[in-house]
């Protein structure tokens, strides 16, 4: 009866810590825990594929290195992605923290062309922002590109490993100026070893936009080599959202 009753317990007590990640009263907001899964399973829960028209798609799957689980990108004249869905407040969780590792770059890659629009590794944040509040000639263009790509969000921050440029370098987007590259990474030091980012998005989102970030609805993940029409290899760690008061304590 004492076993029934501990096992009973235990299962309670994982069940509240399971519910208390993420939730608005935690620390630690986990998008990503890649770690705690087994290379055998599928995707990670939550987290789906992001395909877009006319593209072959990357594989991602579970993989198994350096001791620890993670996502592994295999870019191969592709371009897809894995998106969670997310409703998350950036005033409350501003810092997003992330592993990740190349084991190249692009020699064609170029953050300022759509020819060169590729990159190793990359981290999509998109943002609830409503079309309505677009311009007319906005809300055209992006349905029209909407309609030959596929999803395409109004308002995103997408961190990438460049090829060549600056770190801190912020551009639009070559394919729609709704989505805004700042490079975090560039070049050849780095590559072959893991690199951990830490960005506030909330500050960054007032830097490009000027105004206070809505919530962010989704995460993305994505390395793609379809434009220079190269091969790439990443991998990507757990990603998470901290709050304010989380940052100096994680």
């Amino acid at each position: 009866m004492m076993r029934h009753i501990t096992v009973a317990i235990c299962m309670i007590l994982c069940t509240m810590i399971i519910v208390s990640i993420g939730s608005s009263s935690s620390p630690i907001y986990y998008a990503g825990s890649f770690s705690t899964y087994k290379v055998e399973d599928e995707l990670p829960d939550l987290w789906e594929p992001l395909n877009f028209r006319g593209k072959k798609d990357t594989e991602y799957r579970l993989h198994e290195i350096d001791g620890k689980i993670v996502i592994k990108a295999e870019s191969n004249r592709s371009a897809s992605g894995l998106i969670r869905r997310v409703d998350i407040d950036p005033e409350k969780f501003p810092v997003l923290r992330w592993s990740w590792r190349a084991e190249n770059i692009l020699d064609k890659g170029d953050v300022t062309e759509k020819s060169g629009d590729d990159y190793p590794a990359r981290i999509y944040v998109t943002f609830d922002y409503d079309i309505s509040n677009l311009s007319w000639w906005n809300r055209t263009r992006l349905r029209a590109i909407r309609t030959f790509y596929g999803e395409v969000p109004t308002r995103a921050i997408n961190y990438i490993w460049e090829s060549s440029a600056e770190v801190g370098t912020i551009v639009p987007n070559p394919y729609s100026d709704l989505v805004m590259m700042i490079v975090v990474e560039s070049g050849e030091e780095n590559v072959g070893s893991w690199v951990e980012h830490e960005q506030n998005i909330y500050e960054d989102y007032i830097e490009i936009y000027g105004k206070e970030p809505p919530k962010i609805n989704s995460i993305a993940i994505m390395t793609d080599t379809d434009d220079t029409g190269e091969s790439a290899i990443a991998y990507y760690g757990d990603i998470k959202f901290l709050r304010k008061e989380a940052i100096a304590q994680d």
